[in-house]
């Protein structure tokens, strides 16, 4: 469990990151309201492990003092869920980039699909997307790949400690596709989207990340986080004085 802020000399928060922000979004509002809070110019905060716009979930958010152990807690093992739709690729992994439909009718079962994420179990190489922050030559990754280049990014090990999928329905995105709900269990590092589209080319069939949410970090659950505007009324009332 958490100690009770103490914003001053520096807390841990755990917030619910909400659809389309960014996580950055979620740093610059609580900066913003901290320093308005505490009546001071500057106050150091940051986050444990990004997650892309299109991801909602468990942000683990330190400030002050606490932003050193900023790093202990990226190393946790993540927990997330979500949706992987099969029967397509988009180039983003994701849905941030248009779909391109495979053409055919996806009929693998769900035991099939189960028995097929057993090879990404355990330390694995992984490619990360073209669409991500990673930095080559001093450039974004997602900058060139939104100029249609790529930087050919190296694989990186990664860990996925478990990964099952629970049921499967016809997909709300793709015609013919499948969307499967997931759980995945990781390292730092991993991305869930180069899972989805991996997933996909194993099966021959494409296939990209439709939803994703975190609902874990270590021991801390998403169970136990805030909203950001519930974040803020905590501020306030913590630390403006009646």
């Amino acid at each position: 469990m958490l100690e009770r802020p103490n914003f001053k000399e520096g807390s841990v928060l755990l917030v619910d990151k909400p659809l389309t922000w960014t996580s950055f979004d979620v740093v610059n509002k609580l900066r913003y309201n901290l320093k308005r809070a505490l009546e001071v110019k500057k106050h150091k905060v940051g986050h444990a492990g990004t997650l892309d716009p299109l991801a909602t979930g468990l942000l683990i958010i330190c400030t002050g003092k606490k932003t050193k152990a900023i790093n202990e807690y990226m190393g946790l093992p993540k927990t997330y869920t979500g949706t992987i739709t099969l029967g397509g690729t988009t180039p983003s992994y994701d849905l941030e980039t248009e779909i391109e439909s495979s053409g055919g009718t996806v009929t693998f079962s769900l035991i099939e699909l189960q028995k097929a994420t057993e090879p990404f179990v355990g330390k694995i190489q992984q490619f990360p997307p073209d669409f991500s922050a990673i930095k080559k030559n001093g450039k974004k990754s997602y900058e060139l790949a939104r100029k249609g280049f790529s930087a050919d990014l190296p694989a990186r090990e990664i860990e996925i400690i478990s990964y099952s999928i629970s049921t499967i329905a016809p997909s709300k995105h793709v015609e013919g596709g499948l969307d499967c709900a997931f759980e995945v269990v990781c390292s730092k590092g991993t991305y869930i989207r180069s899972l989805a589209h991996d997933l996909g080319k194993a099966l021959g069939c494409g296939g990209f990340l439709s939803s994703l949410r975190r609902t874990a970090i270590g021991e801390y659950s998403v169970e136990n986080a805030l909203s950001v505007e519930e974040t803020v009324s905590m501020i306030e009332s913590i630390t403006i004085p009646d």
